[in-house]
């Protein structure tokens, strides 16, 4: 069918339109792409001719500043200083021996951290900057900004490195940061790229260490223009890093301060908490060390003397270390006894000062017994006969359940290295650990905390906190993170009969403030803070029958590290709980001589908030308070800094 001239018109008219249309679009694709050019030609002209040239333009990681790490008021604890240091990438110096001597020329290098300096820029990739020094001083520094252009590689750079202001106050339970290792480096699956900037320092232990990657925070970076020859010619864009995040703890400075001061010199431990919200106060382990010497580079002469030291002062013996708990784990079996119904508050058993079990002697500390006792006496006198006849009617199995429910055997869930779960042993345990079976002697020796019973200073502490409010109370040491607070759980009940709970609590109060209780010396003597508690003294060899046939060697008589270990727990106020303590002493010989006075004191710190009055204590002892008072160096800061003053 032929088709009209009209018809022939109109379509060569619609042709015509999209035909100028697409004429528009590809006049108006290439307008763009013409003015894109111009730009790049004309506007952005120097930056990408400096592109083009090749590997002109450098990105350098800015590591990010590391997060801060406040006590509970806001002091900090770990901080940054200022740090001025000098690095050197391979790929850029060219010449590396010239440029090594050209540094040589402005600060000193021995030939040994030449040869050292040498072996690192060896093992690095080209790229990667080496670190040629830190901690270098202002004329130093700037002496090398101002020689940068004869230095290529060179890189003077001014950043922050870790500070503990508070130097071993916090030193077991913060940890301490160092630079990057391969072996580190081998136990991250996608390791950050920051880590592998010269000497970025990560978490080694503690707190540092379990909270790296909040700490850490995120790298920034910059962009540099560089010449042919490596050498840094401007900073043409810089994105600065994000600091991690501010974690404050649950700690008290001062109290923290005091209760290291209190331990002294002691191979000892003391923790401090807040039985209404589980909030460790304290956490302190003797002797301490400073954190800031492993920022700075410790030397091998020190780093030995720390590990040669008897007193092991690298140890956190708060959570690390395991004691036999003595008759501080007395609680464990009376309340065991009185919720299975074996005892009541009524029972009484007679104490000839040794019972015979099974053809072996089991004696106790008193030689000579203590009669008749009752469930409260027993506590308030430690006598250990009473607990070995419970022993027996109560078996293992009663007395390691209650034991884990006070929160022995377990392994808390703190921000802190190598946290110990302890032992609360039964047959099935010991059956795999010794492939042996239970026998009645081992169900005695437990009953007082001996044989294979361990528990560490921060499970003691939780255990007489429990004893204290009859609730699951739960450590903590988080309080907030970036200023959002770490929600405080609903501490369970123990589902212990309170008037049970009464009975030991009631013994506690006996120990102290009793007329015959073995920490009388370490009473409180206002009543508003009366403190309830127990001694423990717990053997660390075994003493033969022959031994004791000729008369049992005195501890003083023994080396220190063979004497007993000398434990002691509290709380107060005893009406209304508020804080529970526990204190190890290594080898201190008695719980209520060498243990009782620190816990005590520690306690008193607490509940006045600062120096109690010396009427708090005994009036005998006043005069021996001040002078230990007079010194010690205690210290407070104010909140949001880590300034100190002394305090008398």
């Amino acid at each position: 069918m032929r088709r009209s001239q009209k018809e022939i018109l109109e379509s060569a008219r619609g042709i015509s339109r999209r035909g100028l249309m697409l004429g528009v679009i590809q006049a108006s694709v290439l307008g763009v792409l013409g003015l894109k050019l111009r730009s790049m030609q004309l506007e952005h002209e120097d930056e990408y001719r400096l592109l083009a040239d090749g590997n002109s333009i450098k990105i350098r990681l800015l590591p990010p500043a590391r997060g801060l790490i406040l006590d509970r008021t806001g002091v900090i604890i770990a901080g940054n200083e200022q740090n001025y240091r000098v690095t050197l990438t391979r790929e850029e110096a060219g010449d590396v021996s010239r440029v090594i001597a050209g540094l040589r020329r402005i600060i000193p290098m021995s030939d040994m951290q030449v040869a050292q300096l040498l072996e690192d820029i060896a093992k690095r990739s080209a790229v990667t900057p080496v670190l040629v020094a830190d901690r270098l001083d202002w004329a130093e520094f700037s002496s090398i900004a101002v020689n940068a252009p004869a230095l290529p590689g060179v890189t003077p750079e001014s950043g922050l490195s870790r500070n503990y202001p508070r130097a071993g106050d916090f030193s077991h339970v913060l940890g301490y940061v160092g630079p990057v290792s391969d072996y580190d480096l081998s136990k991250i699956e996608n390791p950050d790229p920051v880590l592998r900037l010269p000497e970025f320092q990560l978490g080694k232990v503690g707190l540092e260490a379990k909270m790296e990657e909040a700490l850490r925070g995120k790298a920034g970076n910059r962009r540099v223009e560089v010449n042919s020859a490596g050498r840094e010619m401007r900073e043409l864009s810089r994105q600065e890093g994000q600091q991690g995040a501010t974690v404050q703890t649950t700690l008290d400075a001062a109290l923290q301060n005091f209760a290291t001061q209190r331990l002294g010199e002691e191979s000892a431990a003391a923790v401090v908490i807040d039985v209404t919200n589980g909030d460790i106060v304290a956490i302190a382990s003797s002797p301490v060390f400073d954190p800031n010497m492993f920022v700075r580079g410790i030397s091998s002469a020190d780093y030995q003397a720390l590990m040669k030291h008897d007193h092991r002062p690298l140890a956190d013996k708060t959570v690390q270390g395991l004691y036999p708990p003595g008759s501080t784990y007395k609680m464990v079996s009376l309340l065991a006894g009185l919720e299975a119904g074996v005892i009541n508050g009524g029972s009484h058993f007679y104490c000839p000062g040794y019972l015979q079990v099974a053809g072996r002697r089991f004696h106790c500390w008193s030689r000579g017994g203590h009669g008749s006792v009752s469930p409260t006496q027993s506590l308030e006198r430690s006598c250990d006969v009473f607990y070995y006849e419970l022993a027996q009617k109560l078996g293992i199995e009663r007395m390691s359940a209650m034991a884990r429910r006070l929160g022995l055997g377990e392994r808390h869930d703190l921000p802190l290295s190598a946290v110990a779960e302890g032992i609360a042993p039964d047959r099935a345990w010991k059956r795999a650990r010794h492939k042996q079976e239970w026998q009645i002697g081992d169900t005695i020796n437990a009953s007082i905390g001996q044989g294979y019973v361990l528990a560490s200073p921060i499970q003691l502490a939780v255990m007489t906190a429990r004893v204290a409010t009859g609730k699951a109370v739960i450590p903590r040491l988080v309080r907030a993170i970036d200023g959002q607070p770490v929600p405080v759980p609903e501490f369970e009940s123990l589902g212990i009969s309170p008037a049970n709970l009464a009975i030991a609590q009631r013994g506690m109060d006996d120990v102290v403030n009793g007329s015959h209780g073995t920490g009388a010396k370490s009473k409180i003597m206002k009543p508003e803070w009366r403190m309830a508690g127990k001694s423990g003294t717990s053997q660390v060899r075994n003493i033969t029958a022959a031994e004791r046939a000729r008369g049992v060697v005195r501890n003083e008589q023994l080396p220190w590290n063979r004497r007993d270990h000398a434990l002691f727990v509290c709380y107060a106020p005893y009406e209304s709980p508020r804080y529970a303590v526990s204190v190890v002493v290594e080898h201190g010989m008695g719980g209520s001589t060498a243990a009782a006075p620190i816990a005590r004191d520690i306690l008193l710190f607490a509940l006045a908030g600062g120096l109690p009055p010396l009427d708090a204590y005994p009036a005998s002892q006043r005069g021996g308070i001040e002078e230990m008072r007079s010194k010690m160096n205690l210290h407070i800061a104010e909140p949001g800094n880590s300034t100190t003053r002394a305090r008398a």
